[in-house]
């Protein structure tokens, strides 16, 4: 599919570049803030970052943006960078803002010493108030016109800890009057007494982002600095810092963010579902977390075609979940293995199969895979566990399953026929008799009988059971964000729905971590890590048809 395409606005914009001479050599990188898990969004944008320098040469840098001491966290260091490894990328260096904390302090001082900077007393109320709107201007503070001399002092002491947090910042001075805000004397540094995760308690004054981020690229001279659409008002900031500090000119060019439906991408608001316990953790299931959707049965592969199938666009748009499930559903079929697993069971009992006879039968694994993913044994036996919506006392017209009288395949075994069934005292159905055609064994069927529906089973005598989680829309509204009130009002409550004993074959009692599963006629399934082998516990990837088309009709 890949070759297909024709080039994304970026992909044009670095063929210009590299055939007009103006970089040698293709230099991106991946710039996470270690204050959350990465999500689907991130997904995107390290497939087109890393995705880049594997087409045209060069390489990416992954650098943390850490200049938050108070929301960072070396947990979220670490799974960042085996996120990224899982989706299948690496990077040539691993840096760290924290990393040029002195050269950023340097770059301060100097836009000092050319009267571009000064140290503002005000209060955030103050300096909030004299900030104007996007159609007035701002009014400058009452520190604007101190001297170089004052202002290297302050800034000093500020770095030395004399200091509260909140009592000063430093300020680029530039522009009150700009018709961009952010231009409007931003600040540069601030006070912040917190132990950092990586340089301890060296530092008590930050780096604001849009100070450090712009620099940051330049300082690894990145070619192509890569970010998304709110970022398109902070570039003319940046390319100010990077002119009067004459240092290496990255260029910053801007994307779409990815947005899907019936999710939140804010990190923020992912923090809060994590710690208000609405979720279990960032890598809940139905996060849209990277690790999330791990745990949940996706695989790289199926993201990484879903971020080619979505493009890179210069407009916000809303893509529909059901394409994430669609890849990941194409790349399932071709590489899960087929097993039988019974969710809501009722007994089935084949009164002329000998009783306590077990027979091994043979299953195969995928025919959709190119290797067929060989076969498997599955013991047979007179008693069987079958699903309870595969059996109905009235037929209804077109019912191809088990109903009095009614014959169905087994699946990998033989055609039985429905002869009768037991009622328990409130009318349920709990328990179907049946008598099996010993002709008609699959692969060697010789009874010239032809029936039009097969189902699944498991021998209860050699079933093993499990917990199974079934999956639905986090969200009940496609738009959260644009919903009134609390987005967390619009909580699907039934995101999340437990079987706690399904019966499964026992082929999947040895199911591993990394492996993926069709459940036949149910869906994709993968082992979770809440499994012990003492209680298997399976989650819902995706069903095998999109449900949600149909109720959305």
């Amino acid at each position: 599919m890949s070759e297909e395409r024709s080039l994304n606005f970026i992909e044009e914009i670095i063929e210009n570049d590299l055939n007009g001479g103006k970089y040698e050599t293709l230099v991106t990188r991946f710039p996470p803030e270690p204050n959350g898990y990465l999500h689907i969004g991130h997904a995107k944008a390290i497939c087109l970052n890393f995705g880049l320098t594997k087409k045209y040469g060069g390489y990416t840098n992954l650098r943390f943006d850490d200049t938050n001491p108070v929301t960072e966290k070396t947990e979220y260091v670490d799974s960042q960078q085996e996120d990224i490894r899982w989706l299948g990328f690496e990077w040539k260096n691993e840096l760290y803002t924290s990393d040029y904390f002195d050269t950023l302090y340097d770059f301060a001082v100097k836009l000092i010493e050319k009267g571009l900077a000064y140290v503002d007393n005000g209060t955030a109320d103050e300096i909030a108030a004299l900030k104007g709107t996007p159609t007035e201007p701002g009014t400058d503070s009452p520190y604007r016109n101190r001297s170089t001399a004052e202002n290297l002092d302050l800034f000093s002491r500020m770095k030395a800890g004399e200091f509260e947090d909140g009592t000063c910042i430093l300020r680029a001075k530039i522009d009150m009057a700009s018709p961009n805000m952010l231009m409007r004397d931003p600040i540069i540094y601030r006070i912040k007494h917190a132990e950092h995760h990586r340089t301890g308690n060296k530092w008590c004054i930050y780096p604001m982002y849009d100070f450090a981020h712009g620099q940051s690229d330049s300082i690894e001279e990145i070619t192509h600095s890569i970010c998304t659409l709110e970022y398109v008002s902070h570039r003319e900031l940046y390319d100010w810092f990077i002119a009067e500090l004459g240092i290496f000119p990255s260029r910053q060019y801007e994307f779409a963010r990815l947005n899907l439906t019936y999710t939140v991408m804010s990190k923020r608001k992912l923090l809060q579902l994590v710690n208000e316990g609405l979720v279990d953790g960032w890598n809940d299931p139905r996060m849209p977390t990277i690790s999330g959707l791990r745990r949940r049965g996706y695989t790289p592969e199926s993201i990484r075609e879903f971020c080619e199938r979505i493009g890179i666009a210069k407009r916000e748009n809303l893509i529909e979940l059901s394409l994430l499930e669609f890849c990941v559903r194409e790349h399932l079929n071709k590489t899960a293995n087929r097993v039988m697993a019974v969710l809501d069971p009722i007994k089935l009992v084949i009164t002329n199969y000998p009783e306590g006879k077990t027979e091994t039968l043979i299953g195969e694994n995928n025919p959709e895979a190119e290797d067929k993913g060989g076969t498997r044994e599955i013991p047979f036996s007179n008693e069987l566990w079958i699903e309870r919506e595969d059996f109905m006392e009235e037929p209804a017209k077109k019912w191809f399953r088990l109903a009095p009288g009614a014959m169905v395949r087994l699946k990998n075994a033989y055609i039985v026929k429905c002869e009768d069934f037991i009622k328990d005292a409130e009318g349920n159905v709990t328990e179907i008799r049946c008598t099996y055609i010993p002709e008609s064994k699959s692969g060697e069927d010789t009874s010239e009988i032809h029936v039009k529906g097969t189902i699944h089973w498991v021998s209860t005598a050699h079933a093993k059971t499990a917990e199974i989680r079934v999956y639905d829309r986090l969200f009940s509204v496609e738009s959260p964000d644009s919903e009134e009130g609390d987005f967390k009002d619009y909580l699907n409550p039934e995101s999340m729905k437990v079987i706690k004993e399904a019966y499964i074959e026992p082929y999947l009692a040895d199911a591993d971590l990394d492996s993926r599963y069709q459940f036949i006629r149910k869906g994709y399934y993968c082992l979770d890590k809440d499994s012990t082998a003492d209680h298997l516990v399976f989650n819902q990837t995706v069903g095998l048809k999109d449900a949600w088309a149909k109720v959305k009709k």
